[in-house]
């Protein structure tokens, strides 16, 4: 494995204490802060009893440390590989990202070693000059909390012009598309990017008064039996939604999903592609829809 998230997570924020120890400035607020900014919400209890018990001996009674010099952990040509092979991505160079002591390193690996499936063909077009200049427009509008002056076309070909909030943006990795989600009047709006002909920021700046994109989230709740891989199928599948996983016994588990209702002709593709693995036991009109469209589909079976 080329990285860690957990661990690496935990090197960097002890790393941190460690910095502000030999400065002078650690106590308990700042160790706490420290956790709190670079580690898990459940992380505080963990790293804070860790270094008080000296089960990790590094700091002393007195905030100071037992480390003379400051860490520094340089990376190694493996992980500049893995970086430079990153930053080549067409989708992350929409965000402008500096390939600063990176320019004469080998990518690991290029976008043609991968065979994608599931996923449609006819996603955003991420070298195009007017789109680059469009999805980084809104990303300053998103940084810089600004206005933004929008025009896009709709479903039915219509073109509208407004100035709106930008709440987000958005990456379907099935649809391999960006989409905007913003308020205008007090209404939300969803516009895929490649719709939008063309947007600039404005001088009005947000105030906390200003309306923000409102999204009626939903929730289910599932059984899911770990076979087949379905577990880390489901992680993989919905890593891009708030969810949580409780584990019942060695091969069951309850799975909780939120997901907004824009999504839920999506989300509904997918629970069904897991078929007896995940069994739905709240959420009962997203259940309603499930067992209409397996009618549906029997009955369509049915007439061959």
């Amino acid at each position: 494995m080329l990285f860690s998230e957990i661990y690496s997570c935990y090197y960097y924020t002890v790393s941190e204490i460690i910095k502000a120890s030999i400065k002078g400035t650690l106590d308990s607020k700042t160790i706490n802060k420290i956790i709190k900014d670079h580690a898990f919400a459940e992380s505080n209890v963990d790293i804070s009893h860790a270094l008080k018990s000296k089960r990790w001996p590094l700091i002393k009674d007195d905030n100071s440390s037992v480390i003379r010099n400051i860490p520094n952990t340089p990376l190694s040509l493996l992980e500049k590989r893995w970086l430079k092979s990153l930053l080549n991505d067409p989708r992350v160079k929409l965000f402008d990202i500096s390939e600063e002591g990176l320019e004469d390193i080998t990518p690991l690996y290029d976008e043609d070693v991968f065979v994608r499936f599931d996923i449609y063909t006819d996603g955003d077009p991420y070298t195009d000059p007017q789109y680059i200049e469009n999805f980084r427009t809104i990303l300053a509008a998103i940084k810089q909390k600004r206005m933004l002056k929008i025009t896009y076309i709709d479903n039915n070909q219509k073109i509208h012009s407004c100035n709106c909030t930008v709440d987000n943006l958005e990456y379907s990795f099935k649809n391999d598309k960006f989409r905007v989600i913003a308020a205008n009047d007090s209404n939300t709006i969803i516009i895929n990017l490649t719709t939008i002909t063309s947007c600039s920021l404005s001088d009005e700046e947000y105030t906390l008064n200003d309306t923000k994109a409102v999204r009626n989230e939903k929730e289910i709740e599932a059984v899911l039996e770990d076979k087949n891989n379905a577990l880390n199928r489901a992680m993989i599948c919905f890593s891009y939604l708030e969810k949580e996983t409780i584990k019942i016994d060695d091969t069951h588990y309850i799975f909780k999903l939120k997901y907004f209702e824009e999504d839920e002709a999506e989300i509904l593709i997918q629970i069904l592609s897991f078929g007896t693995s995940l069994k739905l036991t709240k959420g009962q009109d997203f259940i309603d829809k499930i067992k209409n469209r397996v009618a549906k589909q029997t009955t369509l079976k049915s007439s061959f």
